[in-house]
């Protein structure tokens, strides 16, 4: 999920889709502990150029990792927990990604910001990202 700095999505993507309303549910809820862990950094996070917000909440099926861009723009990120192969390191890289990718799309000046996400390569991006974790 991206989420704009006003807490309305511009991107969902899900696999697998059967549960999707699930994740949907998962992912809105952990926006409220962003949000917290933005307030307690403070200004920290301004001075702070690594903007990875780390492991947000675990759950019994999943565990929910969190990051802020400069602009507030929020990435969340569920992954099962039965996948131990993920380690902290690829995830903070898998959000660098996403965010490079993120920054591509705001370039494209036909981009009007704030609107949700419509394009096919930021699609393919996030596919290859889901079938390496998969």
């Amino acid at each position: 999920l991206i989420c704009s700095p006003q807490n309305y999505p511009l991107y969902i993507r899900s696999v697998p889709t059967e549960n999707e309303l699930k994740f949907h549910y998962t992912v809105h809820t952990s926006l409220d502990v962003v949000d917290e862990k933005i307030s307690a950094m403070g200004k920290a996070l301004v001075d702070q150029r690594e903007l990875y917000l780390g492991l947000l909440y675990p759950t019994e099926d999943y565990k929910v990792y969190g990051y802020v861009t400069n602009s507030k723009v929020k990435f969340v990120m569920v992954v099962d927990s039965s996948n131990t192969a993920l380690r902290d390191n690829e995830i903070r890289s898998m959000f660098r990604k996403l965010h490079n990718s993120y920054t591509d799309i705001m370039c494209n000046p036909f981009y009007n910001p704030g609107d949700r996400i419509h394009s096919r390569a930021f699609d393919n991006m996030v596919n290859s990202m889901m079938m390496q974790v998969c």
